[in-house]
C-alpha cells in the first residue's frame, strides 16, 4: 500500500481539525492550490467501510462516525425532539419547493403557519431565510440548510424520496391513498360492478 501524497494528507488534517463541514474552496484556502476534489475522492474511498467516513453533504465535506457505530459513542441518550405535524409538513414543503415564501407554504398546507413552527425549524438548524422575492412586498423565502442534509443523510436535495418511494414506505396519509383508490375505481366506470341489467 502506497502512502498518501502530501495534498491528501493535508486535506485529511483540515477535515479532522474542522468543527464544521467545509466546502472545496474553504479546504483550498488551507491547503493551497492542488486537485482538492481528487484528494477528497481518495479520502472517501480510503475511509469507506472504516470506523469513520469522509462524506459530502450538500457540497460540504466532513469526517463522521460510521452510521453503524454511532451508538458506541453515545454516553447519554438525547431525547429526540418530536416535531409537530405542522412542523413536519412545513419542513417537507420547504425541502421540496425551496425557495418558498410563508404565503406559499400556507397555500400548500391550506392553513396558516404559526411563527413558532418556523422558529423551531430554524433552531434545529434545518432551515434559514433565503433571498427576498422581487415582487410587491418583497416576501422572504425559506430554504433548507446543509445541516438538514447532514441530519437526514442526504447528499443533496435530489436525494429526497419521490412519491413512489413514500408510498412504498407507507408514509403517505391513508386519506390520500383512499382518495387515489377511489379515483381509480371511478375512472373504470361503475366502481368495478358489472352491468347485468
Amino acid at each position: 500500500m502506497t502512502p498518501p501524497d502530501d495534498l491528501v494528507r493535508a486535506v485529511e488534517a483540515v477535515l479532522f481539525a474542522s468543527a464544521e463541514p467545509l466546502g472545496v474552496d474553504a479546504i483550498r484556502a488551507h491547503v493551497g492550490d492542488g486537485d482538492v476534489r481528487r484528494a477528497l475522492a481518495t479520502l472517501a474511498t480510503d475511509y469507506a467501510g472504516r470506523g469513520v467516513n469522509v462524506v459530502e453533504r450538500g457540497g460540504r465535506w466532513h469526517v463522521q462516525t460510521a452510521g453503524d457505530l454511532a451508538h458506541l459513542l453515545r454516553r447519554e441518550r438525547d431525547e429526540p425532539r418530536k416535531l409537530s405535524r405542522a412542523g413536519i409538513e412545513t419542513l417537507a414543503i420547504i425541502a421540496y419547493h425551496e425557495p418558498v415564501t410563508r404565503a406559499e407554504i400556507e397555500a400548500i398546507r391550506g392553513v396558516q403557519t404559526a411563527r413558532g413552527t418556523l422558529d423551531v425549524l430554524m433552531e434545529a438548524g434545518w432551515i434559514r431565510p433565503g433571498a427576498r422575492r422581487e415582487v410587491p412586498g418583497r416576501p422572504l423565502t425559506w430554504v433548507t440548510t446543509p445541516a438538514f442534509l447532514t441530519h437526514f443523510g442526504l447528499a443533496g436535495r435530489r436525494d429526497l424520496p419521490g412519491i413512489d418511494d413514500l408510498r412504498a414506505a407507507g408514509l403517505l396519509d391513508p386519506v390520500d391513498l383512499a382518495f387515489d383508490a377511489a379515483s381509480g375505481e371511478d375512472a373504470s366506470g361503475e366502481d368495478g360492478e358489472a352491468d347485468d341489467e
